[in-house]
């Protein structure tokens, strides 16, 4: 499994406009609303929320990955968002979130959301400069291409 074949043109989000965390996870969550990917997104932004309650989803070095399970949701969704402003996220090392990964998986299959959990982490760890090209992506498929050549490179 990879998460360029779980990604697709629309679950990708350039130029996010949220100058906090609550507006970040709302204009995302609405965003897959909008595309009809989800329909529950009341549920979706509370479930982000709580998980948020429990301690920050954001990395640090710009980069969170905000996460939650549903009973609805088939197949797991990855939306990646992109502020070139940044997004204050109470990250470890206080910087603004420039580069998100919006996870929602099923609460029936909890390995699964660790497991993409796992490779998202592993990309970014591998990849320093993942955050600076996809931050120069001019559209939703250049996103996708960035990420497939860098999931390629852990490969080799």
């Amino acid at each position: 499994m990879r998460l360029s074949n779980i990604i697709s043109d629309e679950t990708i989000l350039l130029g996010i406009k949220a100058q906090s965390k609550s507006e970040a996870l709302r204009e995302m969550v609405k965003f897959l609303e909008k595309k009809e990917l989800i329909n529950r997104a009341d549920e979706v932004i509370e479930k982000l929320e709580q998980r948020e309650s429990l301690g920050t989803t954001a990395l640090g070095e710009g980069v969170a990955i905000p996460h939650c399970k549903v009973k609805w949701v088939t197949n797991p969704i990855i939306l990646v968002g992109i502020s070139k402003r940044g997004v204050p996220f109470e990250a470890p090392d206080e910087r603004p979130v420039n580069i998100f990964f919006l996870l929602i998986t099923s609460l029936e299959d909890p390995t699964l959301n660790l497991q993409i959990l796992a490779m998202i982490a592993q990309l970014i760890k591998k990849s320093p400069e993942l955050k600076e090209k996809l931050l120069q992506a001019k559209s939703p498929a250049e996103v996708r291409e960035i990420i497939r050549r860098q999931e390629e490179k852990q490969i080799e």
